[in-house]
């Protein structure tokens, strides 16, 4: 048996819900630390330190002044946990009930949650007997909420309105209450120029080597430069392709707003994950186009074309590279080099090259 805590060290635990966010250190924060503070003091206990996690959702335990604080606990630096609330703590049934059922005890913590009269000292009371059922109902409220918020996210982007914070390179948001993107002619001119480059066969990579090679200022550098602020990560500062290729998929460009193409796995999973196309809400020709449909469409033949061909270490491309199918099996045909042959550049099937002739000949 664990023996009885008489000598209190107390970590103060404090969240603001999204609900109510404010900037920085808000009231609601402010005023569970003074309604704690009183109370402990009440209680002649001795604080050790506080905890805060300012506008982050309870619905998981991985918020940095909870992990800070558990850790704390485990090393036997606190040994009492207050919060105002049992929602304070967090709005995930299972973590809560494995921390206050499980983990706590077998640290010998007491845990209180004021408001909700919950004492892990009194085991006995009514309050506690009340506790799993708090538990469920904080839960249903944290998935309550963030139904009602992906409704009025979707209402938003049915109405076209743009929800974003920075625009997509290429365009500027507007000051209409949808703020509707206004076109950025400098950087609109460059995104042109890329999906001309593309239509004329150049990939990614190269396009991305002429822009540097222009030292044109790559879009993340062009988005702080103009809000006069440095990249605060980092950076080298360079175009990439992944970039390009970003670039050369968004549909903004053509003036449809495309929004809700992302989501996460739950409310209680933040993982984000892409959806479906036919899943996006999509408004055609919203505002102003960058780039033409003809545009678009040639960039898009060339995506699916078979390659643009491999370099040999001359750096150089044969002209019928990535340009050819096996005729029998169907596979890219591979550049085979020949010493000694009168023809020592040729190709062969790509299915022969890799499994050998039992699946295809050489052609």
């Amino acid at each position: 048996m664990l023996p009885k805590q008489t000598d209190y060290k107390v970590g103060m635990y404090l969240r603001l819900s999204r609900d109510d966010e404010r900037v920085g250190d808000s009231l609601s924060i402010e005023n569970q630390r003074r309604i704690l503070t009183n109370y402990i003091n009440e209680q002649g206990w001795k604080l050790y330190g506080t905890y805060v996690d300012d506008g982050i959702s309870g619905t998981m335990l991985d918020r940095p002044g909870v992990q800070r604080m558990l850790d704390d606990a485990k090393t036997g630096k606190i040994n009492l946990i207050i919060c105002k609330d049992l929602s304070r703590f967090g709005r995930n049934y299972i973590q809560v009930e494995q921390y206050t059922d499980y983990i706590f005890p077998m640290y010998n913590i007491r845990f209180i949650a004021l408001n909700d009269g919950i004492d892990t000292a009194n085991s006995d009371s009514v309050s506690m007997d009340m506790m799993p059922i708090m538990n469920i109902f904080n839960e249903w409220h944290a998935a309550n909420t963030s139904k009602k918020l992906r409704a009025v996210f979707k209402s938003n982007a049915k109405s076209g309105k743009y929800m974003t914070t920075f625009c997509a390179y290429g365009y500027e948001k507007g000051t209409d209450e949808n703020f509707t993107p206004v076109i950025d002619p400098y950087a609109a001119n460059i995104v042109r120029r890329i999906f001309e480059m593309r239509a004329s066969g150049m990939n990614a990579k190269k396009i991305a080597d002429v822009l540097n090679g222009e030292y044109i200022v790559p879009p993340l550098d062009y988005k702080y430069d103009k809000i006069g602020k440095e990249y605060p990560l980092y950076s080298h500062h360079l175009w990439s392709s992944q970039t390009i290729k970003r670039i050369l998929k968004n549909q903004i460009y053509l003036g449809h707003l495309c929004q809700m193409k992302q989501t996460t796995v739950s409310y209680k999973n933040h993982k984000v994950i892409n959806k479906d196309m036919e899943d996006w809400v999509i408004i055609e020709n919203n505002y102003e186009s960058i780039i033409s449909q003809e545009l678009w469409d040639k960039c898009h033949e060339v995506d699916a074309s078979v390659s643009n061909g491999k370099c040999t270490k001359e750096r150089t491309t044969k002209p019928l590279s990535g340009l050819c199918y096996c005729d029998s099996c169907g596979a890219k045909m591979k550049q085979h080099n020949s010493s000694g042959s009168k023809n020592p550049m040729g190709y062969v099937c790509g299915l022969h090259a890799r499994y050998d002739k039992s699946y295809c000949t050489s052609h």
